[in-house]
């Protein structure tokens, strides 16, 4: 396959993982582990995924200074500068603009795409046809690109973007507003007017627009951020970084770009899609075996038991009777049994429980 040489991937692989508790947990959180059974993690997916449209020496990875170490492990491949480990977790993008410089460096026309490390993804032949067309779009416009999703049911936990003004370029369209995880019947609404999509949190832009992006909407963080253009060696750019990098805001770019700019635009894609953020959202997004149970990589017999959705570490047998609607998940030393439909809120306070109760170990 031709690449392009100026094409760049930001993969965001910093993430804590809670909400998939416990088989996410704090020292190994979800995108470091093959949830699916398929020998590869949902980072070396990513990774792998992006290296077969754009060349391994254009993919950065951003995460934190405690997970540097796995993903060291896990991409042996990725060159060393490339891997940009955060002093202090301060969401993404902070992460995102100081890849940006860093890309800036290499390549002053690049065109990037940013993107999560922990998303299910399955076609992947079109969503790298989308990818491509997205980066030439950018390379062509400066404005910020996200990639939506037409919504399958009027799911709560996701993001919806209603689509304005179409280009001619097809497929994109302006982003008319945005609503973060709306209520059920808001969801149901939003699905079925036909104007929304799911918001993935994959973005693409160029290089220079992304300069002026962040300027814009993070104030005078891309300022600093930008006298690392300048510095030799790569010790004194790593000093910079950690002494600034505390003090730039906790701000996501899914907010940066949906909420508080207003030259965004979204490609409607079709390439099947899902987040791996709950427990709820992947049991949607999965193949149903008898009775609408969800297995996961998992050894179980299941008898009068009807949606839900089980897994196990391996080595480990679970015989389950009359249960319907359950998260069923252990991991090393602890058994999540909780109700589905609650589990998103439910989760967050159960792990903070038991890191009071009986310490961090157990999160």
């Amino acid at each position: 396959m031709n690449y392009s040489n100026k094409n760049y991937c930001i993969i965001l692989a910093g993430g804590r993982g809670k909400r998939l508790w416990p088989s996410s947990r704090m020292e190994r959180p979800k995108q470091f582990i093959d949830f699916f059974g398929t020998g590869r993690t949902q980072l070396q997916a990513t990774f792998d995924r992006m290296a077969s449209i754009i060349p391994q020496e254009n993919i950065f990875v951003c995460t934190c200074k405690d997970y540097e170490h796995l993903v060291r492990e896990q991409l042996p491949e990725l060159p060393t500068h490339h891997l940009l480990s955060e002093p202090v977790t301060r969401n993404t993008a902070p992460a995102v603009a100081w890849a940006g410089v860093c890309i800036h460096r290499e390549c002053a026309d690049a065109r990037i795409v940013i993107l999560p490390s922990d998303q299910i993804i399955f076609n992947e032949k079109a969503f790298l046809k989308n990818v491509l067309d997205g980066l030439t779009f950018v390379s062509e416009n400066d404005i910020m690109l996200t990639m939506g999703i037409k919504p399958s049911r009027p799911e709560p936990g996701y993001g919806y973007i209603q689509m304005g003004e179409p280009t001619p370029f097809q497929g994109i369209s302006k982003v008319q507003s945005f609503t973060e995880k709306p209520e059920r019947d808001f969801a149901r609404v939003f699905m079925e007017s036909g104007e929304f999509l799911w918001n993935t949190g994959m973005f693409l832009c160029n290089v220079l627009y992304l300069r002026q992006f962040l300027i814009d909407t993070i104030k005078d963080m891309p300022y600093r951020m930008a006298d690392l253009l300048d510095m030799e060696p790569e010790e004194k750019r790593t000093l910079y970084v950690n002494e600034y990098f505390p003090a730039y805001p906790n701000l996501s770019m899914d907010k940066a770009a949906l909420e508080l700019s207003d030259n965004v635009y979204v490609m409607q894609c079709d390439f099947g899609w899902a987040d791996l953020g709950t427990w709820h959202a992947i049991y949607e997004c999965m193949q149903k075996q008898d009775d609408d149970n969800v297995i996961i990589d998992s050894e179980v017999m299941m008898d009068d038991c009807k949606g839900n959705i089980i897994k196990l570490p391996k080595g480990h047998i679970g015989i389950i009777n009359g249960l319907e609607g359950y998260i069923v998940a252990e991991e090393g030393d602890v058994l999540l049994i909780c109700k589905k439909s609650d589990s998103s809120s439910l989760i967050r306070k159960y792990v903070n429980e038991a890191g009071i109760r009986y310490g961090e170990k157990y999160i």
